[in-house]
């Protein structure tokens, strides 16, 4: 029988095993697959890695199909037209709630390679904390550099808080607007500051995906040809933070059962431990609970406006 002290010894995965890359970064090793181990000793490394064509040409002209379609409808979200601060772009075209508007994006968040590195850098049941479109168009300047864990006030070195990826719909050059990164940012203490010149470009093919820790420091480049750089984003979290995108919400109900389960699971349709549930429940069970008020209340509202119809008409 375990002692009183016994019950209170840390999981087996402990802040004991957290790895530590330069004065920068920190994180709990989970999953090293030997299929991607040189891969994750450039990342260890740089801090990114570009895996270039790993989307098959059906795929990604698939995707560039729909996004052309998506940006033709002006419904289609409050950036699909163009960004609304400098941040965003001006001349960046952002369609938000992929997974909501369309099944032509469905792969590209669950590649096999992409997943097998986050299971190496992230803990288990990390989630997808943002996925749309970028269209950076002719014009546009340079974004500002950042690191995607800005926002989040902890001093370095701290917990990797996420990892991210940029794909490319188009090739990514050096004067349509490539991401620019800075090779070993990730290592830096808080007193060491970007500098632009330090920047390199992430040139691939199209189909091909840069992948990074999220305190590396990177923007968009800027793009002084004569054509759009068409792309998406996609990032992945600790499964106990809270996303960019709120993707429960982001997404509609009534097709759930359309989207791959692997994609459900990194949009929040599922648990880390006990956190995320829903009344005590799996959170898909909670959206059918949801699902069945809504339908009652839909009903209560129409006897309402009926008998209110009726009741006029009495008059």
């Amino acid at each position: 029988m375990a002692s009183e002290e016994d019950q209170y010894l840390p999981r087996p995965t402990s802040i004991h095993d957290r790895k530590q890359l330069g004065k920068g970064t920190t994180f709990l090793p989970g999953k090293r697959d030997p299929s991607v181990g040189h891969l994750i000793s450039h990342v260890e490394e740089h801090g990114f890695v570009i895996l270039p064509s790993i989307f098959t040409k059906e795929q990604v002209d698939k995707a560039n199909s729909e996004l052309a379609r998506l940006q033709a409808e002006k419904s289609s979200g409050p950036a699909s037209q163009g960004g609304r601060n400098a941040f965003e772009g001006f001349k960046t075209s952002r369609i938000y709630a992929l997974a909501d508007k369309t099944r032509a994006f469905d792969c590209f968040p669950i590649h096999e390679t992409i997943l097998k590195l986050n299971d190496y850098f992230l803990q288990p049941h990390y989630l997808l904390t943002s996925f749309h479109t970028v269209d950076i168009g002719p014009g546009s300047h340079e974004q500002e550099m950042h690191t995607d864990d800005g926002l989040i006030s902890l001093p370095r070195p701290r917990p990797l808080m996420g990892c991210g990826t940029m794909i490319s719909l188009d090739p990514f050059t050096s004067t349509n607007g490539a991401t620019t990164l800075i090779p070993g940012s990730h290592l830096w203490n808080d007193d060491r500051r970007p500098q632009r010149s330090e920047m390199i470009s992430a040139i691939m093919p199209a189909g091909s995906c840069v992948y990074f820790l999220n305190t590396v420091w990177h923007s968009g480049g800027a793009n002084t040809s004569n054509g759009s750089r068409r792309s998406m984003t996609v990032q992945y979290c600790q499964p106990w933070i809270r996303t960019f995108e709120n993707m429960t919400v982001a997404m509609g109900w009534e097709d759930l059962d359309q989207v791959p389960k692997r994609l459900l699971q990194l949009m929040g349709f599922s648990t880390h431990d006990f956190m995320g549930y829903v009344d005590g429940r799996a959170p898909r069970t909670g959206v059918e609970m949801r699902k069945k008020r809504l339908v009652e209340w839909g009903i209560k509202e129409r006897e309402k406006e009926v008998d209110g119809k009726l009741g006029k008409s009495r008059l």
